[in-house]
């Protein structure tokens, strides 16, 4: 790939939509920096959950929901990471569900999953039942569910009441 040092922003302004041409599609989208402190955290149920914000976040981040589906907006998580193990979708609830909830399809079993969440931030889960394909819950509340060969992490609360 060729490198240009683009000092000048007349110079960027010519060469960027150039470049951004060779890529499909024409975007060029990064991972956001955020994507850990802001998606994982509210994944492990560490940060308040607003559905709004998560979907403006998916959208800005990954580009517009590709369905609605199951009281939810579904997004591809192309290039997308958290915890050592790649994203395959994220789901943000829509308003027609009784829940507010944040979930991501991963591409790991839950144990190694849960292995790369425990490295991180030292977060057990503890399996439901002893069944093989068990839910395994953590004390935040965050939930880890088997998904065919992957693995589904989620937080799910009761929206809030409206104030009388």
């Amino acid at each position: 790939m060729l490198l240009l040092p683009l000092r000048s922003p007349r110079l960027a302004s010519l060469v960027l939509p150039l470049l951004c041409t060779l890529v499909p599609g024409g975007v060029v989208q990064a991972m956001p920096s955020t994507l850990g402190p802001v998606i994982g955290h509210a994944l492990l149920c560490r940060s308040q959950l607003d559905n709004r914000y998560f979907h403006d976040y998916l959208s800005t981040a990954f580009g517009p929901a590709y369905k609605r589906e199951g009281g939810a907006w579904w997004f591809k998580a192309e290039g997308a990471a958290l915890w050592g193990v790649e994203v395959k979708e994220f789901m943000v609830s829509d308003d027609s569900n009784e829940l507010v909830f944040i979930a991501a399809v991963m591409d790991a079993t839950p144990l190694e999953l849960e292995q790369g969440i425990r490295t991180a931030y030292g977060i057990r889960f503890k399996p439901v039942d002893a069944t093989a394909f068990s839910l395994r819950v953590s004390n935040p509340g965050s939930t880890i569910a088997y998904v065919n060969d992957k693995s589904k992490i989620y937080c799910a609360k009761f929206k809030p009441q409206p104030v009388r």
